[in-house]
């Protein structure tokens, strides 16, 4: 019996491993970049290419700094949690150039929507609207007023009961 009788498959399928195996290394060094594997399972150049970007939040540190008639009404409603930025955006340029850089008009119509749209899925606490339903196509704004969105009694009585 003549173990080395039928070898050549073995040797056909070792060289095709064999090609797989440097197809792979090459594509590898090709495609991975070379800071991979710097910080474990982390391509390294990332923190630098990060920090090298323009800063586009301010902060609401800095919002308030400004703004503070909105900060004593947000303190008063339940919005106060909320960032600054969460609802306009981010205002990084406007924070270094107040006077020529304003934030954009909001359609509350869309913005409250965002988190405010009924959900099966939200917490039975959070308030949530059926837009469609709620306002009759107005914006949010008309009955609220959005750092402190509760509707009080006298703007009950002029917005018609609508809640």
């Amino acid at each position: 019996m003549n173990l080395f009788k039928d070898i050549e498959h073995l040797i056909r399928l070792a060289v095709v491993i064999v090609v797989l195996l440097l197809v792979f290394v090459v594509l590898r060094v090709a495609v991975v970049p070379h800071s991979f594997g710097e910080y474990g399972h982390y391509r390294g150049d990332a923190i630098q290419e990060v920090a090298a970007r323009p800063i586009s939040f301010a902060g609401h540190a800095v919002c308030e700094d400004c703004h503070t008639d909105v900060v004593d009404q947000k303190k008063l409603g339940k919005h106060v949690v909320v960032s600054c930025e969460a609802c306009h955006g981010a205002q990084a340029r406007h924070v270094e150039d107040p006077g020529s850089v304003k934030p954009a008009k909001l359609d509350t119509a869309i913005l409250c929507a965002r988190c405010h749209e009924a959900n099966s899925a939200k917490p039975k606490g959070f308030p949530q609207v059926a837009t469609a339903d709620h306002s009759a196509g107005l914006a949010c704004d008309t009955c609220h007023q959005p750092h402190r969105p509760k509707i009080e009694t006298a703007a009950k009585n002029e917005a018609g009961g609508r809640k």
